[in-house]
């Protein structure tokens, strides 16, 4: 400690005493003693004012030699970022793997099982099932972008692995208005299930009405969509895009040629302006009605052409709804209960203007499925399907892509922890292609994750 320090604790001590009982102060001092003491303490106060000027004049010397050295340094920076391109490194990568196994068998054989189990990731034979091993890599690009890839390895009924590009996108990070871009390979936001993953799926497999609408990959291309979150009192997000309508993942648009829909065969048709693009809108809202209650509605539709003819084109309207009640107070999100329903419509032009042949075929279908999570790690769930022709084709019945087919679909699975899952379903089957009308089908599934996995929807 300096002496300015105990010089300043002297004069507060003596202002103190003087202030507090001055004749204790003054006692037993003369005049002269008095003057001179109040001399020396004017003298330190005067010190201590120059002092602290000289302080504080050295400070803002230095204060402004700096800010002239940071404006200096801010000039060269400005001159070298517009000469040469910034350098980021890219942030928080995601990795994760994950492998979905089927085992079971069913009353209907292999072949007849094709048609039964319509999805790619499907249990689609009796006895083992490499249902989906999903390799996922997102993460941070830049401030303007993030990414995501997920490619996928399956092992079909002859044995031979199988490996596609299932997605690659990219999405904007921050854009102004509420707006979000979008673009490359990815799943079409149509409904709520199809843009979803196997292994988050609540079932073993794949809804029939997807299955048929969408194909057994579900309906994925590649384009670009822009999304809004509107400017409304609850969350409103509306979303606009275009995609590539060829391929065997867009089954009601231009499929794969030679194969055929209600007995018309698919020619090989080529995209020629853009009003041969497939065009996909979704208005998403989402509620909470009650502190314990959410709710989602959305509304769905695509617009494209379709192979059976060179004029002919395919609508598909759907809406989903999507409820999950679950109390304030829960553990690891039990209890909980969800309710998911979807409904489908499809108007398919079938041959040319001028073909004898020419329809227009309007299929519909549905399904609906409850979960009840009752105890931490356990979810039961039920699922009722319905899809059906509305025309008269007598050929409809015999069709497995147009017949009418009711399934029931009770399940229990059992999440050990948020790595892993063991589920057991029966499918009880009502369809008019087979000979026997019904079937029954037993699956037991295993799941695990490793690594980390992009977030998926609510």
């Amino acid at each position: 400690m300096g002496p300015s320090y105990f010089c300043t604790n002297r004069v507060a001590v003596v202002i103190c005493l003087l202030l507090l009982n001055p004749a204790a102060v003054f006692a037993g001092e003369d005049n002269e003693d008095l003057i001179w003491q109040l001399t020396e303490l004017k003298q330190q106060i005067q010190r201590l004012q120059q002092t602290s000027e000289q302080q504080i004049n050295t400070l803002k010397q230095r204060l402004e030699e700096l800010e002239v050295i940071s404006f200096k340094n801010a000039r060269v920076a400005l001159a070298v970022s517009t000469a040469v391109p910034a350098r980021t490194e890219n942030s928080g990568l995601r990795i994760g793997l994950s492998g979905l196994f089927a085992a079971g068998g069913s009353s209907a054989d292999n072949d007849k099982l094709e048609n039964l189990q319509g999805g790619a990731h499907d249990p689609g034979q009796n006895g083992f099932t490499v249902q989906n091993v999903e390799l996922s890599v997102g993460g941070t690009v830049d401030p303007y972008f993030d990414a995501q890839a997920n490619i996928i390895f399956q092992i079909n009924a002859d044995g031979e692995t199988v490996v596609e590009l299932e997605e690659a996108f990219l999405i904007t990070r921050s854009m102004p208005w509420g707006l979000q871009v979008k673009g490359g390979q990815y799943f079409t936001e149509f409904g709520r299930q199809n843009p979803q993953h196997p292994h988050t799926w609540s079932f073993v497999d794949q809804p029939v009405v997807l299955s048929r609408f969408f194909g057994g990959d579900g309906l994925r291309s590649q384009g670009a969509r822009i999304s809004w979150l509107m400017p409304l009192g609850w969350y409103s997000e509306l979303k606009l895009g275009m995609q590539n309508p060829k391929g065997e993942t867009a089954t009601s648009f231009l499929n794969v040629p030679q194969e055929e829909i209600a007995g018309h065969a698919l020619i090989d048709r080529d995209v020629r302006n853009f009003d041969d693009l497939l065009y996909t809108a979704r208005w998403f809202n989402g509620f909470d009605p009650l502190d314990t209650l959410s709710m989602n509605v959305g509304f769905s539709g695509l617009w494209g052409p379709n192979a059976s003819g060179l004029t002919t084109d395919t609508k598909i309207y759907g809406t989903d709804l999507y409820m999950k009640w679950q109390p304030i107070y829960t553990q690891r999100g039990f209890p909980f209960v969800s309710w998911h329903t979807e409904i489908l419509n499809r108007r398919y032009e079938a041959g040319d203007w001028g073909d004898h042949s020419r329809e227009t075929l309007d299929d519909w279908g549905l399904f609906t499925q409850v979960l009840w999570g009752f105890k931490p790690g356990w979810v039961a769930g039920l699922r009722w399907e319905y899809v059906s022709a509305n025309d008269d084709n007598p050929d409809n019945a015999s069709d497995p892509l147009r017949d009418t087919r009711k399934r029931l679909s009770p399940n229990l699975t059992w999440y050990p922890t948020e790595y892993s899952k063991l589920r057991l379903q029966y499918n009880r089957d009502w369809t008019e292609h087979l000979p026997d009308k019904t079937a029954h089908s037993f699956w037991l599934q295993l799941e695990f994750n490793l690594g980390s996995h992009a977030a998926h929807v609510f």
